[in-house]
């Protein structure tokens, strides 16, 4: 089931004044196309037209990441649509745990052949700021992923 879901503004530090939105997805494959769409909508017709390819692409590949590397049921998305820019966090609820060590995490986007692992090197190439959060009370339980783009306003700042 997916659902659609208006709340104030966070009052996270990553993301500004301004309108929020959220979408709970199943994890499937077709979970970073509905994502997509649904951030595209958002921000069709506004002040941000102009980072809908970035936001769309950035959304696929975090949504994307989430339905591949967990066994989560849910994929939440969150929609901070701001004045200057648009912050988007893609949580699951998979439980947290620390990265091994000794993996070649970082190094996909150096080899020319490799397929996968271009997500987060998009992030940082097209994102004004990007990150994660470990979710939870006292002990984090799941990590959301977040990214913040310069809507058409912030950019002409």
């Amino acid at each position: 089931m997916t659902s659609v879901q208006t709340t104030p503004p966070s009052t996270s530090p990553r993301s500004q004044d301004g309108e929020s939105y959220r979408l709970s997805l199943p994890n499937t494959a077709r979970s970073a196309g509905i994502a997509r769409n649904f951030l595209t909508s958002l921000l069709t017709g506004g002040p941000h037209q102009g980072v809908i390819d970035d936001a769309r692409l950035c959304v696929s590949e975090v949504v994307a990441n989430a339905h591949r590397h967990t066994r989560s049921s849910l994929i939440r998305v969150q929609v901070t649509v701001g004045r200057d820019q648009v912050t988007v966090s893609v949580a699951d609820d998979t439980l947290w745990t620390a990265p091994t060590t000794g993996g070649t995490a970082g190094s996909a986007h150096n080899d020319p052949v490799r397929e996968g692992g271009w997500g987060l090197f998009l992030l940082d190439e097209l994102a004004l700021a990007w990150g994660s959060d470990l979710c939870g009370c006292c002990a984090p339980s799941h990590k959301a992923v977040w990214f913040t783009l310069a809507g058409d306003a912030g950019a002409a700042a």
